[in-house]
């Protein structure tokens, strides 16, 4: 089984990191391949940084189908591009966020979000209503560090990190932390050892799922909106898009 990781931003240290976090937990015959494209943000932190990365999701996708993959992982907590990523392939498709919020629900009635910034804590909530998790999330809550923080300054956003867990543990009325970033992969035990709490984090959890979805025999239906998309003509730098 070959699952490709794709990190939607540029930060090639992130993918690198995020890959490691897969290749630790896959199972044995699991070949882990992490990516990202050559263009767009260094990270996502907005509505626009999502928009410009998703055109990078759909290109690492359509390489992906060259290369016979069997599951992709789109490792960003505000999951850009995974249903236009879902048509273009019968392979499992899975978002960070998404895994993550199934998986929490797993383990504990409840969860609060640590994620970034504040204003992605905003988008993690349009995930979760979006998603169907809402009345199972307490609080999203921001750390309020800047995501290549977690590449440039680690110590500083690890305890910071650490603080905002512990402040969810004791005042949200939890059973589960989510970790709301990507580049928050290498982290789940040491915060989980610190909180007392099951910590989920969304790219190990999508390499447990699309092991799941493989196994079973489980694709991408292609009846529906998820079918592939009509052929056309695309005009201008995505030209190579037509068909």
């Amino acid at each position: 089984m070959h699952i490709r990781v794709i990190n939607p931003n540029t930060t090639a240290s992130m993918t690198r990191k995020i890959g490691a976090a897969a290749e630790r937990i896959a199972a044995p015959g699991t070949r882990i391949s992490a990516t990202n494209p050559a263009s767009g943000p260094v990270s996502i932190e907005s509505h626009f940084d999502e928009a410009i990365s998703a055109v990078g999701v759909i290109d690492e996708v359509r390489r992906g189908e060259r290369d016979g993959i069997d599951a992709y992982i789109v490792a960003c907590f505000g999951d850009p591009g995974l249903l236009a990523a879902r048509e273009l392939t019968r392979a499992p498709v899975i978002g960070i966020a998404e895994a993550a919020f199934h998986m929490a629900t797993l383990v504990s009635t409840r969860f609060s979000i640590v994620t970034t910034l504040g204003r992605t804590g905003i988008i993690a909530e349009h995930l979760l209503a979006n998603y169907g998790f809402a009345h199972h999330c307490r609080r999203v809550r921001a750390a309020e560090i800047p995501v290549l923080d977690l590449e440039d300054d680690g110590e500083a956003a690890m305890l910071r990190l650490v603080d905002e867990c512990k402040r969810a543990r004791d005042a949200d009325n939890i059973g589960a932390i989510v970790l709301g970033c990507g580049g928050m992969a290498d982290l789940t035990a040491q915060i989980s050892d610190a909180v007392g709490l099951p910590v989920i984090e969304g790219v190990t959890a999508s390499v447990k799922l699309a092991e799941a979805l493989v196994g079973l025999g489980l694709g991408t239906s292609k009846h529906g909106d998820l079918a592939f998309p009509r052929p056309k003509t695309f005009t201008g730098r995505f030209d190579y898009l037509s068909q």
